[in-house]
This record gives structure tokens, C-alpha cells and sequence, in this order.
């Protein structure tokens, strides 16, 4: 019969041939709470309770990390949803740093005189306050990586026979169950998140598989957020009728794409759909392309040609970039938009079409309008439904869709079949994408080509590599975060007044102390390399933060910190993020 230690009996105080007996029995309990279907962070602080039955401890600490090495759930002894967060407080930092730096175990016979703790408060430790006390802490792993620690303290004393030797071993044992136990939770979340995609795949029969995903029946679109929702709704409204459509939004929203929707949802639909990119092409060429011209029209015109117009008779045209084309042919185009005629370049006889207009533009005419750049009454004219577009920033659950459909274009293109993993959306999710639709292809089509697995990780990333094309495109614009208000609200025109300007950032008021800072700051021996209370760091922060591209993580390590510090940073000098 094996010996089964009880309060009175732990591993330390045994007599050394018990010792190996009692660490088998307490791993096998161990390991069978871990195969419980529990909650992780219940398991975990059911592990520290046993564990207080097998060692002569007082607390224990699991502190699990995440990829920048920074706490990510700590679970206690006594361990609770309403007491959770007090184990952040009291999480000794600069032992479990040095445990994750050196993947070796850590033993610290005296606490209060170990430099780790120089400076700590260590009031607030337990029943035994006041007492010195040791501390065991052992490296969780997964493979060669760490992932967390675990650690446990107990009251030191010079008679009491401590074998830290069989500790070490003890609890290392242990979190080597818990590193697996760990590793099958993350590949349980895995197959259950594809589990879940592919059913919801399935429960969408008609859905082709190769084809163009679709949104509500509209070939192209991709995303079920609310913002998008909203401009389909309204494009269903619209293309019953035969207004003048102008899109507004920023540079790759996707403008094409709903001006098509447009058209396919129209009665015009059966009749052509004809586009123009009115800022590719100078004055006279363009107005041949819209107009045509007749044979020997200018040098080079051996042929009759028809023009965009003709070609979109019944139909519909789309006119993108409407906001660059010149004063002198804003007239030309207004009498089209108008009357519906017009005259081939080198022609004298009238020509009339039936054709439905739709233009876009990233420019903000209002502004042009009070400038002069562009004509009130072809503004009026073009602008009969105006339809904002949104910016994928404010698209809330469309980036992983589109990143997906991306992906799945460039499998079908090269042949592969790659796919993107969770540490991949996270990548995703954390760039604004100033460059919208369009820079999101970018990446997508960039990091999987350079791709060196049959999934995507975060380390495929450029901006993990510090080659980040956004941070260097949008580093220091103060034009490309912020799109200009018109962009949300069509406001009226008024000739007679100047065109609003953007308010300067306002700076941070001086105080001697500010009540929303941070009261303890992590890793306070870094803390000064964005001080709270020097004059140029502000500015140094900012500076970072705009070269890092407004990402948390990478200005961290432009400036030696961790991303929890310059969250901190950020809140003390009152630094509002852009949002991109």
C-alpha cells in the first residue's frame, strides 16, 4: 500500500524513501484532475489545492503568457472569478522574467534579501506576513517555448529540512502535464473553430465552392457587417430607380463593386455595364473615349468610333474618379448628364442615349465646390443619391472573411492550398488598413506568397519583420487615418464660407499628478525609457507610435517596451490612438 501524504505529511518533511512513492501518487491525481472537462482556469486552481496536499507550500501561482511574454491569465490559490485580478498585483514579475528568459527552474531560499524582490511589497503574502519566506518556480513548456510558470512560496526557517532538489523535480513533472494539457486545449479551439466554419459552409448549400463569394445574393461582395449591410440595403432601394448614383469613400472601399451591384439589381440589368476611370485617361483622350469620334476626326482616327456613352446605351456607366476631370469638360459631361446628348469628337449630328449614371470619388467635392475646382450645378447633378461607402476599419467582422476570400483566389491562382491560422487573424486584426480592400489583398496575396508552411502564422507577416508597407506608406500622414467628415454626412454647400478646418490635437494639460496613470507600472526599470514625467517623451511616443504605424506591439519594441507599457504610456500622456 502506498503512502498517501496528507496535511501533515508533505514531500518535504517525508523521510526520503517515501519521497518517489508520494510524488507518483500525487502526479497521478494531478493528471487526473488536468483530464477533467473543466473550465481552464477552475482546473488550474484545483491543481494548486492538491498540490498544497503534496508540498509544504503556502501559495502557488500559475501565470500562463502570451506571445510577447506578457501575463495572460494568472490563477492563485483560492482562486476565483471575483478575486482574479488581485493575482495580476501580486504577481512576482521579475521572478517569473527570469524563469521565461532562462527556461530553468528558479529557487530563492530567502525572498526578502533575493535582489529580484529589491524594492517589492511583499505585505500582503498571506496569514504568515511579517515572516521570511522561500520561493520554487518552474518553466510550463510547449515544445522548446515557454509558456507560462509555476511557482510556489513557503515560510522559511534554518531548522526546517527544505529539499528543494525534490521540489524542483516534483513541480516540474507538473507543469510538464500542464504544458500538454495546455497544447490539447489550443488544438481543441483550433479544429473547433474549423469545425465551425465548415459546418457553416455546409449549412449554406447553394453556396459555390470556386465561384465569387456573395453577400444577400450580390456577386462580389464579401462581408455581413452592419455598415455594409446598411449600404445594401440601400443600393436595393436605389437600383429600382433611374437616379444619378455618386459613391462616396475612401481609395479601395470598393466602389466598383457596388456600382456593379447597382446595375445587376437594376431592371437594366440584361443591358451593358460600361466603366470609365475618368483620372487614368488626359482631356482629349477622354473625351473621345466618352463621346467617340468620326473618321478622320484627328491625326490617327482612320475609323468611326462610338464612345463610352453609346456603348452604354440601356445600360448603365460608371464614371470613377468623377472629381479629377477638368473645369472645361465639367461642362461637356453636364450637358450628357442633363439632356442626355451629345456630339462624337469631329461630328456635327446629335446624338441621345438612355443611359443610367453612376460615379464615385474619394475627393471631397463640397471642398472643390467652394474652391472653384468644380461646378456647383454638375455637382447637384451627380449627387442626386449619394452613397458612403465604409472604410474596413469600421467594417467589424468583414476582415476575416475577405482575408479568406483572398486566400482562397490566390490557392486557385497558384495552385496551393494555404490557409490562415488564428495567430494569422490576430496579425490581421490588429492593422487599421488605412489602404482598405485594397491593401488587405495586398497583404493577403504578399505573405502568402512568401509563406513557408501550409498555414499562415504571425511570423509570415512583413510588420512582423519590421517591413511593414503601412507603417511606411501612412508614417506621420495626417490625412490618410483621419477620412474627412463629408465621407460620414453630406453637409450643404455654402459658397460664402471657408471650408471647415480639423482641430489641432489638443496637448496634455500640465499636472503635478494625474489620477488616471497607472499606480504600478510592470517592468518598472524600463519604465524610463517613456517617462511620466519628462518633457520630450510625449513627443518620443508619438514619434514611435507614428513610425510603428499606430500598432501597440511594434512601437514597443521600437522603443525597448512592452506592449502593456505603452498602453500606459499612451494613458498618462494622454496620446488619443488613431484608428485607421
Amino acid at each position: 500500500m502506498g503512502c498517501h501524504p496528507g496535511p501533515s505529511m508533505t514531500i518535504s518533511a517525508m523521510p526520503s524513501s517515501n519521497l518517489s512513492e508520494s510524488a507518483l501518487v500525487g502526479i497521478y491525481e494531478v493528471s487526473k484532475l488536468l483530464a477533467s472537462p473543466n473550465r481552464l482556469e477552475r482546473t488550474l486552481a484545483g491543481v494548486l489545492a492538491l498540490l498544497s496536499s503534496f508540498l509544504d507550500m503556502r501559495h502557488g501561482l500559475f501565470a500562463l503568457l502570451d506571445k510577447q511574454g506578457e501575463p495572460e491569465i494568472v490563477v492563485g490559490s483560492g482562486w476565483s472569478e471575483t478575486n482574479a485580478k488581485k493575482y495580476f498585483d501580486h504577481l512576482p514579475e521579475r521572478a517569473v522574467g527570469q524563469i521565461f528568459a532562462t527556461k530553468m527552474p528558479l529557487v530563492i531560499e530567502n525572498v526578502h534579501t533575493s535582489p529580484l524582490f529589491e524594492g517589492s511589497d511583499l505585505s500582503d503574502w498571506g496569514p504568515t506576513d511579517g515572516q521570511p519566506f522561500s520561493l520554487v518556480g518552474v518553466p510550463i513548456k510547449d515544445g522548446d517555448t515557454v509558456v507560462g510558470t509555476l511557482t510556489i512560496d513557503r515560510v522559511f526557517s534554518d531548522r526546517s529540512a527544505i529539499r528543494f532538489d525534490h521540489d524542483v523535480r516534483f513541480l516540474t513533472m507538473i507543469a510538464n502535464l500542464v504544458g500538454q494539457t495546455l497544447r490539447l486545449h489550443k488544438l481543441i479551439s483550433r479544429d473547433r473553430d474549423r469545425l465551425m466554419q465548415e459546418n457553416a459552409r455546409l449549412g449554406k448549400g447553394d453556396r459555390p465552392t470556386i465561384a465569387e463569394s456573395k453577400i444577400n445574393g450580390i456577386k462580389g461582395i464579401v462581408g455581413s457587417s452592419p455598415s455594409v449591410s446598411a449600404v445594401i440595403d440601400k443600393i436595393r432601394i436605389v437600383a429600382k430607380s433611374r437616379s444619378t448614383v455618386l459613391l462616396r469613400g475612401e481609395s479601395g472601399t470598393g466602389k466598383e463593386l457596388f456600382a456593379a451591384a447597382i446595375h445587376n439589381l437594376s431592371p437594366r440589368h440584361s443591358k451593358p455595364f460600361v466603366k470609365l476611370n475618368c483620372a487614368a485617361l488626359p482631356e482629349s483622350v477622354l473625351e473621345s473615349e466618352l463621346f467617340g469620334h468620326e473618321r478622320g476626326a484627328f491625326t490617327g482616327a482612320a475609323n468611326l468610333r462610338k464612345g463610352r456613352f453609346e456603348l452604354a446605351d440601356g445600360g448603365t456607366l460608371f464614371l470613377d474618379e468623377i472629381g479629377e476631370i477638368t473645369p472645361s469638360f465639367q461642362a461637356k459631361l453636364l450637358r450628357v448628364l442633363q439632356e442626355g446628348e451629345f456630339e462624337r469628337v469631329g461630328g456635327s449630328r446629335t446624338m441621345k442615349v438612355d443611359v443610367r449614371f453612376v460615379c464615385a470619388t474619394n475627393k471631397n467635392l463640397e471642398e472643390a465646390v467652394q474652391k472653384g475646382e468644380f461646378r456647383a450645378d454638375l455637382y447637384y447633378r451627380i449627387s442626386v443619391v449619394p452613397i458612403f461607402l465604409p472604410p474596413l476599419r469600421e467594417r467589424k467582422g468583414d476582415l476575416g472573411p475577405l482575408a479568406n476570400e483572398f486566400l482562397r483566389r490566390f490557392n486557385a491562382e497558384q495552385g496551393t492550398h494555404l490557409t490562415l491560422s488564428p495567430s494569422a487573424m490576430e496579425v490581421l486584426s490588429e492593422c487599421g488598413f488605412p489602404g482598405n480592400i485594397r491593401e488587405l489583398e495586398n497583404c493577403v496575396f504578399r505573405t502568402a506568397t512568401l509563406a513557408r508552411g501550409e498555414a499562415i502564422i504571425d511570423k509570415d507577416f512583413s510588420c512582423r519583420n519590421d517591413g511593414c508597407l503601412s507603417a511606411v506608406l501612412w508614417s506621420g500622414s495626417h490625412e490618410a487615418p483621419s477620412p474627412s467628415p463629408l465621407f460620414k454626412q453630406q453637409l450643404p454647400i455654402v459658397p460664402s464660407q471657408k471650408a471647415p478646418v480639423a482641430a489641432e490635437p489638443r496637448p496634455p494639460a500640465p499636472s503635478a499628478a494625474e489620477p488616471d496613470a497607472p499606480m504600478n507600472c510592470p517592468g518598472a526599470e524600463n519604465c524610463t525609457v517613456v517617462g511620466v514625467d519628462q518633457r520630450g517623451d510625449r513627443e518620443k511616443l508619438i514619434r514611435a507610435m507614428e513610425q510603428a504605424g499606430w500598432v501597440k506591439a511594434k512601437a514597443a519594441r521600437l522603443l525597448g517596451l512592452t506592449p502593456r507599457q505603452i498602453g500606459y504610456a499612451l494613458q498618462k500622456h494622454d496620446v488619443p490612438v488613431r484608428k485607421f
